[in-house]
């Protein structure tokens, strides 16, 4: 029967079999942007520390992606009718696209956006190669998951619960907020023992369990795949035509049992539809929204680079990208960054 169908079944659309490579192509080109935002970055504290060694470098507002707390902070001043962020506002923009991402479209902002999953499919496959991936069973594995929103739950609690609009401006004007990206970089290039200790483990388990920061630990996917649920896309599964071939598992980054439902709701999806692709029967598994049976696969990563690339136009044309904190003010504060602690 299953020899049957394989045979009935058309060939797939030559850009679904090219699916996994565009996702690849789209991750590794973010993966570079932030590589020279960063170096950019680093030259531009050089300067700001000592203007008169180092040739002057503009500061690259695309650094603030990497202060979400900041950004967490921002978004709950502008609910409560606070002005948008004038310090970081680039953070704040792709913090709102990350959001937006996750309510229509599913975590595409995890599966087609993000550097740091990029890396962590990397590590995946590496670890496939040396034969060192291992699966954890279920009973470790599901309290494993629930770290992650843990953490999104006690940042949640301190920043979301417990601040107040005057301790939330509080911070958003500190001299420490100003400086978050230089502190940021510090922690990367003079970590302390126990931080460094913290990544380089992050890093060697990232090879040996699958996806290990972005299964387990990132509260911000946590928080993502909770918007998710809402998302009008899902990934369904035609169980009359399913051969149980267990492909889509064997590929799904985050090892979602796939022909055990109809329907994938689950927060872990990160809308990479790798599964959809490895499918060897058409049309088994299809992506789709209500009202209308089955859209083609390609729809969602566009849709999520146009809504990101959008949220950056509006606030590039609205004047919600660029800092408005003077040159001299950094240079200041980042020659003072030793001094400067958390407010």
């Amino acid at each position: 029967m299953h020899a049957d169908i394989k045979k009935s079944s058309k060939l797939k659309p030559v850009w679904q079999d090219r699916l996994g490579r565009l996702r690849t192509l789209c991750q590794s080109m973010f993966a570079l942007f932030c590589l020279f935002v960063g170096w950019q970055f680093y030259s531009f504290y050089l300067w700001a520390l000592n203007p008169a060694a180092n040739s002057f470098t503009q500061r690259p507002p695309a650094v603030e992606a990497f202060l979400p707390l900041g950004a967490l902070v921002s978004i709950k001043r502008l609910l409560l009718g606070a002005e948008f962020d004038t310090i970081h506002p680039a953070g704040l923009t792709i913090f709102i696209a990350a959001l937006l991402i996750g309510l229509f479209l599913r975590k595409g902002f995890c599966g087609w956006i993000c550097p740091v999953g990029f890396a962590s499919n990397l590590a995946e496959r590496a670890g496939q190669k040396m034969k060192i991936l291992f699966h954890p069973p279920g009973w470790l594995d599901i309290p494993m998951l629930s770290l992650k929103y843990l953490l999104l739950g006690f940042f949640g609690y301190l920043i979301l619960w417990r601040m107040g609009l005057q301790s939330l401006t509080d911070f958003h004007r500190s001299s420490y907020n100003v400086i978050s990206d230089a502190k940021m970089l510090h922690f990367f290039l003079q970590p302390s023992v126990l931080a460094g200790s913290i990544m380089l483990g992050i890093i060697l388990l990232s090879f040996v369990l699958r996806n290990f920061w972005c299964r387990y630990l990132c509260p911000y996917g946590g928080l993502l795949g909770i918007l998710a649920l809402l998302s009008p896309f899902q990934v369904k599964r035609s169980p009359d035509t399913c051969i149980d071939c267990k492909k889509c598992e064997a590929i799904c980054p985050a090892s979602i049992k796939i022909t055990n439902r109809n329907t994938i709701r689950n927060v872990e999806c990160i809308g990479c539809l790798e599964c959809v692709e490895s499918c060897p029967v058409t049309d088994c598994l299809t992506l789709s929204v209500p009202g209308k049976k089955v859209i083609r696969p390609i729809l969602l990563p566009t849709l999520v680079l146009v809504l990101f690339f959008t949220c950056y136009l509006v606030a590039k044309l609205t004047g919600h990208w660029n800092t408005e904190v003077p040159l001299e003010v950094f240079q200041r504060y980042y020659q003072m960054i030793n001094e400067i602690g958390h407010p």
